[in-house]
C-alpha cells in the first residue's frame, strides 16, 4: 500500500505541473491576442469573448500543428471562394484544404470576416454581444464545428478565464466610455484583468421599458412600409416584441431570450418548422392580446394579409378571424377596416379568396 501512494504521488504532481503549463500557455495567450479581439468586436461586432474562446479551443492557446504551420487559429478551411495561401491537414478527413495567413492577426480578422459575411451565421449579430452562451449555442447551430460539444467547450473557456471581461470593454471603448479596470494581484492566480465598472444592462432596461409602455408606443410601432421598428425590445399593444431581421434563428432567438421555441412559435402563431427567417418580421416575446388596447380598428394597406396584421397590432388571430365574422382561406380587400376588438363594429369588410388577394 506504501509503495502504490510513492507511485500515485509523482503522478499527481507531474498532471498538476502539466495542467499549470496549459493554463500558463492559455493566459499568454489571451495576453497576446486580447487587443485584437477587442478591436475585431468594434470592427465588426462579433464579441471578443467567443474569439477569444474559439482562438484558444481551435488552436490549443497556439500551439496546435495548424497554427504554428499556417497561422490559422480558428480552423477555417478554404471554402469555394478561398484565393489566398492555403496548407493541408488531417481533420474530419485526410488532407483537408485549410487558410494560411501570414499573421495571426490576419487569422483573427478573416474569422471576424468570415462569420460576418456568410448567411448561415447572419442570425448571430441580432444577438446581445454580451450574452456568450447564445453566441456559443448559435456557433454549433450554424454549422461552425461538427464537434457536437463545441458549444459547452467555447462556454468554459469563457468562464474559467473570464474572458467576457473583454466583450464589455470592446462594448464600452465602442460606445466613447472609458472603462474602469480593477488589478486582481491574487498571488495564486494569474494577473489578469476584472471590469469593475460593466456597462448598463441593456436587456433589463429594454425589459423596464416594455413593462411601462409610454404614449407614444403605437407612433414608434407603426409599420412605415419598409419594416423600420425600434431597435431591440419595445411594445406593441403593451405586448413585448422585437424586430428580427431576414437570416434570424428562431432557435437562438428563443434560446437568446430563455423562451422555449415551441412558446416563441405558439406566441407568434407560425406553424412551420423553417428555423431561419426568409423575411424580416416582428417576433413576440410572450403571448399576444386579445384586443386591442389603443385602437378599434386598422386600415388594410395594400399587400397586407389578416397573419401581417396580427402581427403589427399585436392580436391573436383567431380573435380577428371572430371580430370579422372571417373565414380563413379569405383575406380582408385594400381599405377595408379590420376590427381589433369585440362590439365596435358597424359593418364587416369587404373579404377577398386568398390567391386573389396582393399578398406582400
Amino acid at each position: 500500500m506504501k509503495r502504490f501512494s510513492l507511485l500515485i504521488f509523482p503522478l499527481f504532481f507531474l498532471m498538476t505541473y502539466v495542467s499549470a503549463q496549459t493554463n500558463d500557455a492559455v493566459q499568454q495567450y489571451i495576453e497576446k491576442y486580447k487587443e485584437i479581439a477587442i478591436n475585431e468586436e468594434i470592427r465588426t461586432g462579433v464579441p471578443a469573448a467567443i474569439t477569444l474562446a474559439q482562438g484558444i479551443f481551435e488552436s490549443m492557446a497556439g500551439q496546435s500543428d495548424l497554427a504554428l504551420a499556417s497561422n490559422n487559429h480558428f480552423g477555417i478551411k478554404c471554402k469555394e471562394n478561398w484565393t489566398g495561401k492555403k496548407v493541408y491537414h488531417d481533420d474530419d478527413s485526410r488532407g483537408e484544404c485549410f487558410r494560411s495567413y501570414t499573421t495571426v492577426e490576419e487569422s483573427y480578422r478573416d474569422h471576424s470576416d468570415f462569420l460576418k459575411s456568410r448567411p448561415n451565421y447572419t442570425f448571430l449579430f441580432t444577438i446581445d454581444p454580451s450574452d456568450y452562451k447564445a453566441w456559443a449555442y448559435g456557433l454549433k447551430k450554424a454549422g461552425y464545428a461538427t464537434n457536437p460539444v463545441y458549444a459547452q467547450a467555447i462556454i468554459k473557456k469563457i468562464e474559467d478565464n473570464d474572458l467576457q471581461q473583454y466583450t464589455l470593454i470592446a462594448m464600452q471603448r465602442g460606445s466613447g466610455v472609458q472603462p474602469d479596470v480593477a488589478v486582481n494581484n491574487t498571488p495564486d492566480k494569474p494577473v489578469m484583468n476584472t471590469v469593475v465598472a460593466a456597462l448598463p444592462d441593456v436587456s433589463a432596461i429594454a425589459i423596464q421599458s416594455a413593462e411601462k409602455p409610454s404614449a407614444q408606443e403605437t407612433v414608434l410601432a407603426e409599420y412605415n412600409g419598409e419594416g423600420n421598428y425600434p431597435i431591440g425590445m419595445f411594445t406593441i399593444n403593451q405586448t413585448k416584441t422585437i424586430y428580427a431581421a431576414a437570416g434570424t434563428s428562431l432557435f437562438a432567438l428563443a434560446s437568446n431570450n430563455n423562451i422555449a421555441l415551441e412558446k416563441l412559435l405558439e406566441f407568434n402563431e407560425i406553424d412551420n418548422s423553417d428555423d431561419i427567417l426568409a423575411q424580416g418580421q416582428l417576433i413576440y416575446l410572450e403571448k399576444k392580446s386579445k384586443k386591442s388596447n389603443t385602437k378599434d380598428f386598422h386600415i388594410v394597406a395594400p399587400n397586407e394579409t389578416i397573419e401581417t396584421i396580427a402581427q403589427r397590432e399585436g392580436i391573436q388571430l383567431e380573435s380577428l378571424f371572430e371580430y370579422n365574422k372571417m373565414q380563413k382561406g379569405l383575406e380582408p380587400a385594400p381599405g377595408e377596416k379590420v376590427y381589433l376588438k369585440p362590439g365596435r363594429q358597424t359593418y364587416y369588410p369587404k373579404l377577398l379568396p386568398k390567391n386573389n388577394a396582393k399578398i406582400g
